[in-house]
């Protein structure tokens, strides 16, 4: 009963909304973003948030489903409120920033509206063009620092795509495709000239899409594949690459890039491309203009960093081509919608079985932690792995070198691996081991 009366209930709101919608494009003047709800955080905080949308001009930007909020003052941010954001903005920097505003028309309040309006989340902040990242960088500056440990006033980033660099041993490749079950190298790269997704005008979303697809014609033969819009897929395809694990989906409101603003004009502009072999993979403007994944089954990092950075080069060829480059700056690396992936932007991860340190989740997070790695068990980080299959990759974005954080990576698991084989002949009966999680420093 409370189902289907719950059922009648939303259709009738439906119906309404329908129905107004149709009295305006009659004539009958304007009407709200019918699929725009503002989220309860607080009753004074949401009673707040009501007057500020009430208050606030239109956005060239907003859509049918989305309004964005001018804020006309420091947000009376609650407890519940836990961002860099929130920790960083004071009401004298409000003040200054409050009506700066790109050329591509983003402003402050857009910025904040995705850490306003969903106060879980821990960066909350969303940069909507290149520029902003020069207007706004006291804004995102402290909150780079915050989330990396790394100061873009006093260091700067460095980049390095050659995959040749990459050192492994011949029985480091052997032991990787013993134990690792599958490989992944992914980062965003944006395009120098077009608005990032939270801040996108329809035209440069379109703009984007094509440049992409530019580029994925002119990849080399072992890369060659098929583009797929999203608006344009049959039920096959979609299934295919539901399948596969390739299929992206319009962000929720609850999410960062719901609250953003790079979910309207779903799926206008979205699209996926992957090879015939499927060991590349992109997602075209979904948090960042272009995501790229290269992957594969078994442990070959060095031929999926290298299908990654031929993936990189192609699109930086295809922008250029365009008269365009790629979002790039000296201090923070490759920029993209989210602070917490500036740098190089990289997650490079394997699929790995641990059956014996998978018995220690906690100890095994201090021994990743001593290599600057992140594992994540069935259920995400600090739970245990089903079957003992581990997703571990480089914790750290900013100040190391895409070659860097690679090896980084290499040498961890290597080091991770010959532990777990230690406590094997341990528990087989080969005699006692040291303290797995202990490792001396290097001082000299």
């Amino acid at each position: 009963v409370e189902l289907v009366q719950k059922m009648v209930d939303g259709i009738t709101k439906i119906i309404a909304m329908e129905e107004e919608l149709a009295a305006k494009n009659a004539g009958g003047g304007e009407v709200a973003a019918v699929g725009f709800k503002l989220p309860e955080i607080e009753p004074g905080f949401d009673a707040w948030l009501q007057g500020q949308l009430a208050a606030s001009p239109a956005d060239v930007k907003d859509t049918d489903e989305f309004r964005y909020l001018t804020f006309s003052e420091l947000p009376p941010f609650t407890d519940l409120h836990k961002s860099l954001m929130r920790k960083t903005m004071t009401p004298e920097l409000f003040a200054k920033l409050k009506d700066v505003k790109t050329s591509k028309g983003y402003t402050l309040s857009n910025g904040m509206q995705a850490g306003v309006l969903r106060p879980h989340l821990g960066v909350g902040f969303t940069a909507g063009d290149e520029e902003s990242f020069e207007l706004f960088k006291e804004v995102i500056y402290p909150i780079v620092e915050g989330w990396h440990k790394f100061n873009p006033e006093t260091q700067e980033h460095k980049s390095d795509l050659d995959p040749s660099k990459v050192v492994m041993s011949d029985e480091q490749v052997a032991l990787f495709q013993k134990y690792v079950k599958s490989t992944r190298v992914r980062a965003a790269r944006n395009i120098s000239g077009y608005a990032l997704p939270a801040g996108a005008s329809k035209e440069d979303r379109l703009a984007v899409e094509g440049v992409l697809k530019e580029a994925f014609g002119g990849l080399p033969a072992e890369l060659q594949g098929t583009y797929y819009p999203l608006g344009g897929l049959t039920s096959e395809q979609e299934d295919a690459l539901q399948a596969g694990g390739f299929l992206f989906q319009k962000p929720g409101p609850m999410q960062l890039l719901g609250a953003a603003g790079a979910g309207r004009d779903w799926p206008d502009g979205r699209g996926i491309f992957h090879n015939d072999a499927k060991t590349v993979l992109c997602w075209c403007n979904e948090e960042d203009q272009c995501r790229i994944i290269a992957m594969e089954d078994g442990g070959d990092i060095k031929g999926v960093f290298g299908r990654f950075c031929a993936l990189s080069d192609s699109i930086k060829t295809a922008s250029e081509a365009n008269g365009k480059s790629l979002m790039y700056d000296a201090k923070l690396g490759f920029l993209g919608t989210c602070p917490s992936n500036l740098g190089t932007g990289l997650r490079a991860s394997v699929m790995i079985v641990l059956p014996e340190l998978n018995k220690d989740v906690h100890k095994l997070e201090e021994i990743c932690a001593g290599f600057d790695l992140q594992p994540r068990g069935s259920s995400g980080e600090h739970s245990a792995a089903v079957g003992g299959k581990w997703d571990i990759s480089n914790k750290q974005r900013i100040g190391f070198s895409e070659v860097e954080l690679v090896q980084k990576m290499v040498d961890g698991i290597t080091k991770i691996i010959a532990m777990e084989e230690e406590l094997a002949a341990k528990n087989a009966g080969g005699g006692e081991v040291a303290a797995v999680g202990f490792k001396l420093p290097e001082i000299e």
